[in-house]
């Protein structure tokens, strides 16, 4: 039983080390990955001290969190896991996209890889998530879309949502209700006076207007173009995209 308890307290670290900083690597500090894992910031501290002992982790002392080759592959592992069980729980058992983050943190400790596999193979190897999340590949590769934050485009720019942060799920049926979903084209129309709400037309520029908040405006990452149906040779979905580890 200690043994299990300590490999998925492993698994969960890894995989907040990779999730605060895939978009972001500054994101990788000890006080954003205590906060993703909804631990203290010394806890963490121990965890990624014997994650490094093990190889799996490289960290200098107040400077970013870094996950060797070997700890990439476990991390790309959990996410692909975590992603898989979310798109599963949505298209074949009838979750919404706001249901499915806390089930999967259980079920992604507990499904084989076999059970894995029959949901990849029944979903038709899906290549993202309900929330717009890259799934890596089974032989360990991500494909994530150039895509920025949404709050760094100007009056004018726009493009398609690309990425939905997927931890609030108040804020996602809000998204929801209001038509902002995967690959809807925005443009952004600027801020209110005064630091108000950021203003964005959905569809096209004379499309209807919502105002945003600094939450919302937070959880939206824009892609300069739409994803094409079918995969390029290389198995992107998106003209520009980078990739992330290797195939074993």
């Amino acid at each position: 039983m200690a043994g299990q308890r300590n490999r998925i307290v492993v698994e969960d670290c890894l995989k907040a080390i990779f999730s605060v900083g895939e978009w972001d690597a500054r994101g990788r500090t000890n006080s954003e990955v205590a906060a993703r894992l909804g631990v203290s910031a010394s806890t963490v501290s121990e965890l990624v001290r014997r994650l490094t002992d093990d190889g799996l982790v490289e960290h200098e002392r107040y400077g970013a969190i870094g996950l060797t080759d070997a700890g990439l592959h476990q991390a790309l592992s959990m996410v692909r896991r975590h992603r898989l069980i979310e798109t599963y729980l949505v298209d074949r058992l009838g979750y919404s996209w706001d249901e499915v983050h806390d089930e999967a943190e259980v079920l992604e400790h507990a499904v084989s890889d076999r059970m894995l596999a029959r949901m990849d193979e029944a979903l038709g190897h899906p290549w993202r998530d309900p929330h717009g999340d890259a799934i890596p590949s089974a032989d360990g590769l991500l494909h994530r879309p150039e895509a920025s934050p949404l709050a760094s485009l100007v009056a004018g720019e726009g493009g398609w949502i690309a990425r939905i942060l997927d931890e609030e799920p108040e804020l996602l049926r809000w998204f929801d209700q209001h038509g902002l979903t995967l690959d809807t084209h925005l443009t952004v129309i600027g801020p209110k006076p005064f630091g108000g709400a950021l203003t964005v037309a959905i569809g096209d520029e004379d499309g209807e207007q919502a105002d945003l908040g600094i939450q919302a405006v937070a959880s939206l990452w824009i892609a300069p173009a739409a994803p094409i149906e079918r995969a390029l040779p290389d198995g992107c979905h998106y003209e520009r995209c980078v990739h992330v580890g290797a195939p074993a």
